[in-house]
């Protein structure tokens, strides 16, 4: 396949033995599919999230939480036939959606993993940099999306992310998601069974770029179209990114902007979360 999947279209022959800038081959990688209890109450719920982890990404975050699986193909390649048998197993064990973690990379794999459509709302978890004519392909496929805006910021995203031109990309793809769902819907129990949800990372040092985040949502959506989860958990690796975590006074004042927006609908969090066990293993549970 020569691949222009991702907003980079890097041209690559991805194959058995060919990577794209993405770090890996055609066929998918996963890493984790499990239920998984650490995402947004309206996720998670009670019976968990049925979270497919894929190897390898289109961004070069260096602060990634998901670092051991995002920068190779640290898991195990799987057919088609065994990745649609993996999401039925999810199924089968009560979640509440199936959650695709960072699987633009593989679309043309996933999209015919989805057939038959599951039962359950499928989730689109993603970084953010995504192509819209590969979330075109999604649209039928795809109930909740579930994207990061992490920058507005172009040089802060070259960088940090290595994808200078992520502001635009990003806004793009998240109008796209959001023409495609409408505006959110939740169930009777809470839990997000159609729309977008933008999340955003609070980063250390950083809050200017915080408050244009939510300046350009608050710009683009009216009350009732989207959830928006503004993100304390930033976790120093190792790697890169900033070498501190976020303060409780910076983390507040990110609050208070955002409550000032009058962008009420959505989480915060607890700085307790910015742990690394909140990271689940990625040991090939459920592969």
């Amino acid at each position: 396949m020569i691949c222009s999947i991702c907003p980079r279209k890097c041209g690559a022959l991805r194959d058995d033995t060919h990577a794209g800038f993405c770090g890996v081959g055609e066929a998918p990688v996963v890493s984790r599919a499990a239920p998984h209890f650490w995402e947004e109450p309206c996720i998670s719920g009670a019976r968990g999230s049925g979270a497919v982890f894929f190897a390898g990404c289109t961004l070069r975050c260096v602060f990634c939480q998901n670092h051991d699986i995002s920068a190779g193909a640290n898991g195990k390649t799987v057919t088609v036939d065994r990745l649609r048998t993996i999401f039925r197993e999810l199924e089968g064990q009560g979640v509440h959606n199936l959650n695709l973690v960072t699987a633009s990379h593989f679309l043309p794999a996933v999209l015919k993993a989805m057939d038959p459509q599951p039962a359950i709302p499928v989730v689109w978890n993603t970084g953010g940099y995504e192509s819209v004519l590969a979330l075109k392909a999604l649209a039928g496929h795809v109930q909740v999306y579930l994207p990061d805006m992490k920058y507005m910021d172009g040089a802060l995203a070259a960088s940090l992310s290595g994808a200078g031109d992520y502001p635009n990309v990003a806004q793009a793809a998240i109008r796209e998601m959001f023409r495609q769902t409408g505006p959110y819907v939740l169930d009777d129990d809470g839990m997000l069974v159609r729309g977008v949800m933008i999340r955003h990372l609070v980063l250390p040092g950083q809050l200017d770029n915080t408050f244009a985040v939510l300046d350009w949502i608050r710009e683009t959506f009216r009350d009732g179209d989207v959830l928006v989860s503004l993100m304390g958990q930033y976790t120093p690796n190792g790697v890169g990114g900033p070498d501190r975590r976020l303060t409780e006074e910076e983390y507040r004042r990110a609050v208070d902007y955002m409550a000032a927006l009058g962008l009420l609908e959505g989480y915060t969090q607890e700085l307790s979360s910015a742990e690394s066990a909140y990271t689940p293993p990625f040991d090939g549970t459920g592969v």
